[in-house]
């Protein structure tokens, strides 16, 4: 029996071949990314009707720092989410382009993304199209949403406006057994390999993690952020928390801020704010009468942004 692939008289295919591998559970195939396999005509054709519009988005910048570094690609992909079926169903439209950023880039910076002086010289990403390209938008998704919402309102303050969610820190990959958020072994357990580290790219890969189906929650990934869009989120900082109740706060996931000297904690529902004051009132204020705590409120449109959210003080004596 030939083998296909030692075969030189004709070109095995492959297609086939990675099929017939899969049917072993000894082995997973892996696929190149696709990006032609969204955009079909066939496939727009089978949109349903009742969608929503979102957009998956990724920057590549000269540095960190959001208020000294510049955005020099931008990627974006506006795509049409099935609120049904809880799935990513068709691309409406795919937007990537370079900016110079008047200095030059950090060789640092370079290894990581392979962007040069040379690349962005002279080029200046389209304002009116960023603008035109978000209007109908009902969410804004990025990898690690902390990063790239800073950097994009400095440069386009329409990205103030609109919700954002976060495929890293929005879901709870560990407890859907998923024990890495890279968005490369993401993509991996989808099915798919990709080798560039640019902005469209890493689109592309994040719009084929939108689809994959959580095992705990029993729903998409783009169905999960979905449905965060109109929640809030509520930041407690125990001020003025006794020294001695440090450990106790740390085993209890709060964060200590060493610029304002405070440990902190976010809790996803009112719900989970009740039950924490009621614990600190116990646990670390000792029932003091005059002890408060202060309580910063988020929206989808502060939330991952360098903006504040609505801050109170809140009397733990009536807890």
């Amino acid at each position: 029996m030939t083998n296909p692939i030692n075969d030189k008289t004709s070109t095995p295919d492959w297609s086939a071949l990675a099929s017939a591998l899969e049917t072993n559970p000894d082995y997973k195939v892996l696929r190149r990314l696709n990006p032609e396999s969204w955009i079909e005509p066939a496939r727009a054709s089978q949109t349903p009707t009742g969608t929503l519009k979102g957009v998956v988005l990724d920057t590549e910048t000269t540095g960190m720092n959001s208020l000294s570094d510049k955005v020099i690609e931008l990627g974006m992909i506006v795509f049409e989410y099935d609120p049904v079926s809880g799935c990513v169903v068709g691309v409406d439209r795919v937007f990537n382009e370079l900016e110079d950023p008047g200095f030059a880039i950090p060789p640092e910076s370079t290894e990581i993304h392979h962007i040069t002086d040379a690349m962005v010289k002279g080029k200046s990403i389209d304002d009116q199209a960023v603008h035109d390209l978000l209007q109908g938008v009902s969410l804004v998704i990025a990898h690690n949403a902390a990063f790239d919402r800073p950097f994009v309102e400095n440069r386009w303050p329409i990205f103030t406006t609109l919700p954002w969610g976060c495929s890293i820190h929005d879901v709870n990959w560990r407890a859907n057994g998923v024990g890495s958020a890279k968005l490369e072994y993401l993509a991996m357990l989808q099915g798919y390999f990709y080798e560039a580290h640019r902005a469209v790219t890493d689109c592309w890969a994040l719009l084929e993690v939108l689809n994959m189906r959580l095992a705990r929650e029993a729903q998409t990934v783009a169905q999960s952020l979905f449905e965060s869009i109109d929640k809030t989120e509520h930041q407690v900082y125990a001020i003025g928390s006794p020294f001695e109740s440090k450990d106790q706060l740390k085993s209890r996931a709060y964060r200590w801020n060493g610029e304002i000297k405070c440990w902190s904690k976010v809790m996803g529902s009112l719900q989970a704010l009740q039950d924490e004051l009621a614990w600190l009132k116990v646990n670390v204020y000792g029932h003091k009468k005059d002890a408060k705590v202060e309580i910063e409120t988020f929206s989808r449109l502060e939330k991952y942004s360098d903006r504040p959210g609505d801050k109170k003080l809140q009397s733990l004596s009536s807890i």
